[in-house]
């Protein structure tokens, strides 16, 4: 098959799960385009059968603000027809779903590509509720030819919240890691990590629904003080938080990363994860932790009990309380064992129900099932 993806080329979940996507449908044999106005940062390079189409952002005195979906709509349009794709797969309904709608008919019906939206997350928890884009969303979803969602929690709030009745196939995110570059042992003497310290792993776009003031209150409140660090691989700048870390007294406990995009070496140094999110649709960060064994302290909200099986692969807390989710962490701290049951378990669940394996043939199925 010829396949398009368009996915935001950022650091986040949406544009890790499609750049995977596009490279095991490519070893799989088949022909792969991504159209976006970046590269994808996951993305490999020169890897056969993955080619990349840039979208040029040109910025008119005539708008106010640059355009993006007019240009991605044209450059997916002669993608398509140039290279007879047979399906156009974008990642996030606004804009890449309008977009698409639009690139295919602007195309004869000989030529046109079916077009398959993911849902990923605040396309529809925050975007859904939003008048100015509600009624397009709906609108982009009522013409795709299909639609997924990263859990069964999206797929119901996005019947919800937009009204929409169309049937909607819930494909959960997959991730396969890729060999680390250095050993757990180097990467913890970089982050001046002793043998007593545990390493506690949060990594997220910072954005305001992954609570990071929850999650700095949470680590000061992690006793004792010097049983841990916490790693914090930023996707987006961190300096907004650094006075928080100052008032909280934990210059000496927080190591930030920003913008890694080889986040292997750190998931494999990594002791326990701790997510504070206001909601998830799946919190792909979380899944990238069990892959190594590491298990994850987490609110249970959104997506992911559907991805943590409490107290099996991971612990849940049910609230917003820092308190709560401190002791959650002490108690894996303090027990080793159980912690690398945890770990054990959240890794065999990765393997079973979100690898590669299992996810990239549900997709192959659903492209064969449009196109018929």
């Amino acid at each position: 098959m010829k396949i398009g993806i368009t996915c935001y080329p950022t650091v986040g979940g949406s544009g890790v799960l499609a750049s995977a996507l596009g490279d095991e449908l490519a070893r799989r044999g088949h022909e792969v385009h991504f159209i976006s106005y970046e590269r994808p940062f996951r993305l490999p390079a020169n890897a056969p059968r993955i080619h990349f189409h840039p979208v040029v952002i040109n910025d008119y005195d005539l708008f106010k603000y640059p355009d993006y979906t007019l240009p991605l709509s044209v450059k997916m349009s002669e993608v398509s027809r140039d290279h007879q794709l047979d399906v156009l797969h974008v990642h996030y309904a606004v804009p890449h779903a309008t977009a698409a709608i639009l690139a295919r008919s602007m195309l004869p019906p000989e030529h046109q590509p079916r077009v398959v939206t993911t849902l990923h997350g605040t396309d529809t928890t925050l975007l859904g509720r939003d008048a100015g884009y509600g009624p397009a969303i709906h609108h982009a979803l009522t013409c795709s030819d299909a639609v997924t969602a990263v859990s069964s929690f999206l797929r119901s709030e996005t019947q919800r919240l937009l009204h929409f009745e169309g049937p909607i196939e819930v494909i959960h995110n997959f991730f396969d890691p890729r060999p680390p570059q250095r050993s757990r042992e180097e990467v913890r003497q970089e982050l001046g990590l002793n043998e007593r310290e545990a390493m506690v792993l949060h990594a997220s776009n910072l954005r305001p629904l992954k609570r990071i003031d929850l999650l700095l209150e949470t680590a000061a409140r992690i006793r004792p003080a010097g049983s841990f660090k916490l790693v914090i691989l930023a996707g987006g700048s961190f300096e907004p938080f650094v006075d928080q870390v100052r008032r909280l007294g934990l210059e000496s406990r927080v190591i930030v990363r920003e913008k890694v995009s080889e986040i292997e070496d750190y998931l494999l140094a990594a002791d326990l994860g701790l997510v504070t999110s206001e909601t998830e649709s799946f919190c792909l960060s979380i899944l990238e932790a069990m892959c190594f064994a590491c298990p994850s302290v987490a609110r249970r909200v959104g997506g992911i009990p559907e991805v943590i099986e409490d107290g099996v692969s991971g612990l849940l807390v049910p609230s917003d309380d820092a308190e709560g989710l401190a002791r959650a962490v002490e108690s894996l701290i303090q027990d080793p064992s159980r912690r690398a049951a945890l770990g054990r378990a959240a890794q065999h669940r990765a393997r079973e129900r979100f690898s590669a394996e299992a996810i990239v043939p549900r997709y192959e199925a659903l492209y064969r099932s449009v196109m018929k």
